[in-house]
């Protein structure tokens, strides 16, 4: 008997590998045709630039004209070594395979010139090259390497990983201003703001969750109602806590906490408004969840 549950178990864990590897290939296979033709399409054409290495291989293809897909590879290739050592050898293979399956795209197909708007060119450039990181980033992988080296940084100094790709971006279009042009620099920036935006919204989703704890002598009421009225888990906290400059105690409280969507936080509020005028509730932003009832039920 055991050794049927163990190759039942052995089979759920492959399938579940097997799900999860399909799914990671699809999501790079889209990340790097999205990315390629945001740069065949729109900046390799005109000479734009984005942040990031890709920024660094653009902008070394417009000094030497050298060829754009063997400088992405170069480019990369300290970023991956260094993901190797710092987050996993299969992050390193993924990333690299991502890297030159881009390069190859970026060197052989060809992409119609859409517009010669600017504007356009700088916001749309960014999109596409920012959807083909967003998924890239979402089956394992990155075509971008600078977060790696931003991670790496900020496990040896004060800077955060966001400080980090800030100054790297700044420094990167200060000298695309001072080398190229001041009007290049200040359109990368443009693709650059898109690209990161593109990003946060394909990593995120539409969605944005919001963890809410709610303290209150009411908890017992409003846990009720969380589960019941708004259909929604709700986990209890033994808490002990104080309050005064003379730090009066209260013992054996207990924190209620539940995770909803954005746009259901005003009615979730209305509602313990009117068990409980005077509990105390904290939100926080959540960058995703999984499992549970939030993504199963949606609010009546």
């Amino acid at each position: 008997m055991r050794k049927f549950f163990r190759r039942h178990d052995n089979e759920l864990i492959r399938q579940i590998i097997l799900k999860s590897t399909a799914r990671d290939f699809v999501f790079i296979c889209v990340g790097v045709t999205l990315a390629s033709i945001g740069l065949k399409g729109f900046l390799f054409p005109n000479n734009f630039l984005d942040g990031g290495a890709m920024g660094v291989s653009l902008l070394l293809r417009i000094l030497t004209g050298f060829n754009l897909s063997v400088l992405i590879i170069l480019v990369n290739l300290p970023f991956i070594l260094l993901g190797a050592k710092q987050i996993s050898l299969s992050f390193a293979v993924k990333s690299s395979l991502a890297i030159f399956a881009l390069a190859i795209l970026v060197h052989f197909i060809q992409v119609p010139i859409i517009t010669d708007d600017k504007l356009l060119i700088a916001v749309f450039g960014g999109f596409f090259l920012g959807a083909g990181i967003g998924f890239s980033i979402r089956g394992g992988a990155v075509i971008d390497g600078t977060e790696v080296l931003a991670i790496s940084v900020s496990r040896r100094s004060s800077l955060t990983v966001g400080d980090f790709i800030a100054v790297f971006n700044v420094c990167l279009f200060v000298l695309a201003a001072t080398i190229v042009s001041v009007e290049t620099a200040m359109y990368s920036m443009l693709t650059y703001f898109s690209a990161s935006k593109t990003v946060d919204f394909i990593i995120n989703g539409i969605e944005e969750y919001i963890g809410v704890m709610i303290i209150s002598d009411d908890y017992e009421i409003i846990k009720t109602m969380i589960a019941t009225k708004l259909e929604r888990g709700v986990t209890v906290f033994r808490s002990d806590g104080g309050y005064g400059t003379k730090g009066n105690a209260m013992p054996d409280r207990k924190i209620l906490f539940c995770v909803v969507t954005r746009l259901e936080v005003s009615r979730v509020l209305l509602e313990v408004d009117k068990i409980d005028r005077a509990a105390f509730v904290i939100q926080y932003p959540i960058k995703d969840t999984k499992g549970g009832m939030i993504k199963k039920r949606p609010l009546h």
